[in-house]
């Protein structure tokens, strides 16, 4: 017995020392250079992606629904697109005809009425929504953890059997899994953390998250993403009066929003930067395509054409 515990604090000193240089040579370059690039604020890259996604293909839709209709209808009066100038007094200001300056008047008012008042209006919805989801999961991980607690404290022969038959399931020898387990019996807070992850899948860390942070970044995705097809729109009202090049101009800039969308979903979560974009284009190209594919077949199948 005497030989045995002397081999152990041996073993045990010798361990010790292994850690010791193992730290110290911690800083050296060589073994920074494989070590993977740990990423910024991953818990809320579904918020940011899910709130911008959302954000750049309503706001197109709802720029290529009032285009369609309002140059629909204006076609069926004039034949053609109506003149615009700027002007420095009146501002916007269409040529020709009264019914020019009708047909512009309405552009931009259900543009900038309906567009901008749609994006707060849907983005105070995500961010609120995306608050209600983030508190409910934390409410749900406390409840559970209450439950465990009780489990562990009072039926603590049953859990520590579940979770060295948790540990050897993963493929750790049973003498290993009854030694870390009987290790976690002396710390309540670990036992019940270890059981949440085993049992329910839930980390202890979730219970830490802030539902407002979820809310207030879901927001301002939505604002920031949804109003890059509005604004370029309108930033073309005085340079060009064809409504394809508007249509055309908003793609494009919708695009580019998408692409930045998934260029800043890849550095948040450390991800293929080529891989991330076209996975978030695909996804606006699907979304808008069905979008347009609804519209058609509303137009001209259901007899809905204006």
């Amino acid at each position: 017995m005497g030989d045995s515990c002397e081999r152990a604090e041996i073993s045990g000193g010798a361990t010790t020392r292994l850690l010791r240089s193992a730290a110290e040579k911690g800083g050296d370059s060589e073994w920074k250079s494989d070590r993977p690039r740990e990423p910024w604020r991953g818990e809320y890259v579904k918020s940011i992606v899910f709130g911008g996604l959302d954000a750049i293909v309503t706001c197109f839709a709802l720029i290529s629904s009032i285009s369609a209709s309002t140059s629909s209808s204006a076609s069926g009066m004039l034949g053609s697109n109506p003149k615009i100038e700027w002007d420095s007094v009146e501002g916007y200001k269409a040529l020709d005809s009264p019914i020019n300056s009708l047909w512009l008047r309405f552009l931009i008012r259900d543009v900038l009425v309906l567009g901008f008042s749609n994006l707060v209006a849907d983005a105070i919805s995500m961010g609120f929504g995306d608050f209600v989801s983030a508190s409910s999961e934390q409410d749900v991980i406390i409840e559970e953890r209450k439950v465990t607690k009780w489990d562990v404290m009072n039926q603590r022969d049953k859990e520590q059997a579940e979770l060295v038959r948790h540990y050897q399931a993963l493929g750790m020898d049973y003498n290993d899994a009854t030694m870390v387990v009987n290790i976690f019996t002396k710390y309540n807070d670990i036992l019940v953390d270890q059981r949440m992850v085993a049992d329910k899948g839930m980390l202890a860390s979730e219970q830490e998250v802030k539902p407002w942070k979820n809310g207030l970044v879901t927001f301002a995705s939505f604002m920031l993403f949804g109003s890059t097809p509005l604004l370029s729109f309108i930033i073309l009202i005085p340079f060009t009066d064809s409504d394809t090049v508007k249509f055309l101009s908003a793609c494009l800039v919708s695009a580019l929003a998408l692409a930045l969308l998934g260029v800043a979903k890849a550095r948040i979560a450390s991800q293929n930067i080529i891989f991330s974009v076209v996975l978030t284009l695909s996804s606006g190209v699907i979304a808008g395509l069905a979008a347009y594919l609804v519209g058609w077949l509303l137009k001209h199948v259901a007899g809905l054409e204006g």
